[in-house]
């Protein structure tokens, strides 16, 4: 995405089943874990908590792998 999503756009992105859609949740600028996954989210270098359409799956993804959906 050129500019930065916010909460509540439509996005897809990339995976590896193909891509998928789904809504921004929030925005994340601290280190948190998701699953057991960690994310190194920080103020200078955000990510982006998006919820699948199809599963309810959970993810962080950084703004430039997010297309506007």
């Amino acid at each position: 995405m050129t500019k930065e999503p916010k909460p509540g756009d439509e996005v897809k992105w990339d995976a590896s089943q193909g891509e998928v859609a789904g809504k921004v949740e929030k925005k994340l600028t601290k280190p948190m874990m998701i699953k057991k996954h960690k994310v190194e989210a920080s103020p200078d270098n955000p990510e982006f908590l998006v919820k699948s359409d199809k599963t309810g799956a959970k993810a962080a993804h950084k703004a430039g792998e997010l297309k506007k959906g």
